[in-house]
């Protein structure tokens, strides 16, 4: 749930300047501009950040500013870290479930339709039941290198940005511009790419050391803490072991980035026409909608990156028979999708299953 934290509001990884190539101010304002200018006149709302995604593009951006002091890094930095702890039961939940792990019976219900469905456990259910086995602190486990990470993805951002700051282009102010404005998308797609993807690279094997700390909840084991990860993955699995699953994670980030961006400004450009009264306040939320709907299409990404950073790694769940062995995250991809699963851990409240499915109980 940062760029480390990939899994909540994904729609706000377009960066801190706001959201890319959104049509309305996708550029962010320029300097000395009016407040509200932008690419077509009008600066977008910004979407809520409830997550710590939104204090993370906060940060980057008064990181990435001349005038950011040590104080303000810091002060973003501390926000940063509250609402990723604040917000990690949901992010453990989640993962707990995107192993496969069920230790609660489905309940019967119906749907809209009077159709007869099995029900499983939503996250508030789901999170009692780890009070009741691990007590209310189990909801933080794993949440220091998750920590760690969220603040090395962070700084990393910030430091690309101000090491490869992105040149100004043209002002664009209307619709007759549109190649102008497709090539300050993708200068600005690009950019933000290459943050995203050196603070996936740095702040991965910290990703790796908490998916691993937190599913030990399976099997009840204890081999991986904060102190000791570093040197048992090192000698198991050599130092390609903290990048186990990354390369999903990138191609995740990619798509995401330049779908969202790019779909948002063709829709801008020549779906919403600037004679409709109400043009300015539609493309001031085409981003933040192609942001929801291109996250739902590039979870497979996210569920596979994480289902192989614990897979073969000596825990209950990432083996036979449990799960099986990997050979690659492409074999992981192929095997959820023969199994309809590779959008499974993607809704915590709403989680149903076919009455004629068959299923199990750990």
């Amino acid at each position: 749930m940062g760029a480390s934290d990939p899994e909540v509001a994904p729609w706000l990884r377009c960066g801190a300047g706001g959201m890319v190539g959104a049509g309305p101010g996708a550029g962010g304002a320029e300097p000395g501009a009016q407040p509200g200018a932008g690419m077509w006149g009008l600066q977008p709302p910004r979407p809520p950040q409830s997550s710590s995604r939104g204090v993370e593009a906060a940060a980057v951006a008064a990181l990435g500013s001349g005038d950011g002091s040590a104080a303000t890094e810091a002060l973003f930095l501390a926000l940063g870290a509250g609402v990723t702890a604040l917000s990690h039961p949901l992010f453990y939940v989640k993962l707990l479930i995107q192993v496969g792990h069920e230790p609660l019976p489905p309940t019967v219900g119906t749907n809209v339709l009077g159709r007869k469905v099995f029900y499983l456990p939503n996250f508030f259910t789901y999170a009692r039941y780890i009070v009741q086995v691990d007590g209310k602190r189990g909801l933080f486990r794993g949440l220091g290198p998750r920590l760690m990470s969220s603040a090395l993805s962070t700084l990393s951002r910030g430091s690309v940005k101000k090491a490869f700051p992105l040149e100004e282009l043209e002002h664009v102010s209307n619709r007759d511009d549109v190649k102008t404005s497709l090539r300050k998308v993708v200068k600005e797609t690009s950019h933000e790419m290459v943050m995203q993807c050196v603070s996936r690279v740095l702040s991965h094997p910290l990703h790796v050391i908490s998916m691993r700390c937190m599913v030990q909840f399976v099997g009840r084991e204890v081999k991986y803490s904060v102190l000791s990860s570093i040197g048992k993955i090192f000698k198991e699995e050599g130092l390609l072991g903290f990048f186990v699953g990354l390369i999903p994670h990138l191609l995740g980030d990619v798509v995401f980035l330049w779908g969202c961006n790019l779909l948002a400004h063709f829709i801008n450009a020549y779906l919403v026409d600037d004679s409709f009264s109400q043009a300015l306040a539609v493309r001031s939320y085409t981003k933040f909608v192609m942001g929801i709907a291109v996250s739902m299409l590039t979870y497979p990404f996210l569920l596979v990156g994480d289902l192989m950073a614990v897979n073969n790694c000596g825990l209950l769940v990432g083996l036979p028979p449990y799960s099986p062995v990997f050979k690659s995250w492409i074999h992981c991809w192929r095997y959820l999708s023969m199994q309809g699963q590779l959008f499974r851990g993607s809704s915590l409240l709403f989680r149903r299953i076919s009455a004629a499915s068959s299923f199990s109980i750990d």
